[in-house]
């Protein structure tokens, strides 16, 4: 009801004020941040900073992750990662380690293998220092691992999609069919499952799951008909004409960029690339950006509500980039806080500044919003 005077009531207009101030962040910013963050932990095989990686990343998956089915995806991660040590370690055990140690803490019986299989071992000694060092190297791996699970937990796919160039219009649209329609497909497999079981049928083994399945797939095919239907009457597939030879620009200029993407990466993940990693990184991250930028002229189409970057967008990613550069820092003056040696066998320690350095990474904590109601699947209250 109004108020007298005829002004509108405040109920309506405070929810509105509260999601602009809570805009959803832009979830390439989330990607920048936990990839920064993964660079980090390649520059250092100390358990204590990996560990103080993996907790600061955990804090801000924890408190900005949305109850949404895309974000629970992190557990899987984190179980892959301990996986990955796990893995790690069998193959210190059972195939050997270079590294040389005295503390023998199994002897396991060696099977001898032909003269081409040299340099490989099959059981032998097995010494706390070979298997420390698959521990830290295994930790490094775990840790990139768990940092790409920090960022699909908490970017939405189906927005950071939608934020792709016109170049990548196609794809994204495909990718963003197929993570809505996955979801669905196992909804629709609990949903009759339980209907099943409700009626006393079977729904395991080979009967219940063609009993199962049939239904799963009739479904699948009736929306992506109706998908089809609705994508043709969009207009989607439309493209603008372009001169050749801007085409083969494009094209070479997107080449070349990932390729010097992929050069640039291969360099800041090794320790003999670090001196041209990152110009190499840069001029192919501009290549590719200005093929991308020019195959977007072919593209028709507009975009509803975009993400905008915002300063909270770049705090976010400075955020993770300055963790990354400082820890390049570290490594580069102080390799031995960062790279804790195995022959001889010595405790770890935590180097202070480098581990100052890493908890800048928990910024998104308290820069960002909340999650919303877009974000949660529930309503604006």
């Amino acid at each position: 009801m109004a108020e007298p005077g005829g002004s509108r009531p405040r109920e309506r207009t405070a929810p509105a004020s509260r999601r602009r101030r809570g805009s959803p962040l832009h979830p390439g910013a989330w990607w920048l941040w936990a990839l920064a963050l993964g660079v980090a932990a390649t520059r250092t095989t100390n358990p204590l900073l990996l560990a103080l990686l993996v907790m600061v990343s955990a804090y801000v998956v924890a408190t900005r992750r949305p109850n949404a089915p895309w974000a629970r995806s992190y557990g899987a991660f984190v179980k892959l990662a301990l996986a990955v040590i796990v893995v790690r370690l069998l193959f210190a055990i059972v195939l050997g380690s270079p590294i040389p140690g005295t503390h023998v803490l199994l002897d396991l019986p060696e099977v001898p293998l032909p003269d081409w299989a040299q340099g490989i071992r099959l059981g032998g000694r097995v010494t706390a220092e070979a298997l420390t060092f698959a521990l830290y190297d295994g930790m490094k791996l775990a840790t990139l691992l768990i940092c790409v699970g920090a960022a699909n937990a908490l970017a939405n796919p189906s927005r950071l999609l939608k934020s792709l160039p016109g170049a990548l219009y196609e794809m994204g649209v495909a990718v963003v069919v197929a993570l809505t329609f996955a979801p669905s497909l196992i909804t629709d497999v609990q949903r009759l499952r339980a209907a099943r079981r409700l009626r006393g049928r079977p729904d395991r083994g080979v009967r219940g799951l063609l009993q199962v399945g049939l239904p799963v797939l009739e479904g699948a095919l009736e929306r992506s008909v109706a998908l089809a239907a609705a994508m043709d009457a969009r207009g989607y597939g439309r493209t603008a004409q372009v001169p050749a030879g801007v085409r083969r620009t494009t094209a070479a200029l997107t080449l070349g960029g990932l390729l010097g993407v992929c050069a640039g990466t291969y360099g800041l993940l090794t320790a003999e690339g670090a001196a041209y990693g990152v110009p190499v990184l840069l001029a192919g991250l501009a290549a590719a950006l200005a093929g991308l930028w020019l195959g977007g002229r072919r593209s028709l189409r507009t975009r509803y509500r975009p993400d905008r970057w915002d300063a909270r967008a770049w705090l976010v990613a400075g955020s993770g980039a300055a963790v990354a550069a400082l820890l390049a820092v570290a490594a580069a003056r102080d390799p031995a806080a960062l790279h804790p040696g195995v022959v001889p066998l010595v405790a770890p320690t935590l180097p202070l500044w480098p581990a100052a350095a890493v908890l800048i990474g928990l910024l998104p904590a308290f820069v960002t919003p909340a999650p919303t109601p877009e974000d949660t699947g529930k309503e604006p209250s």
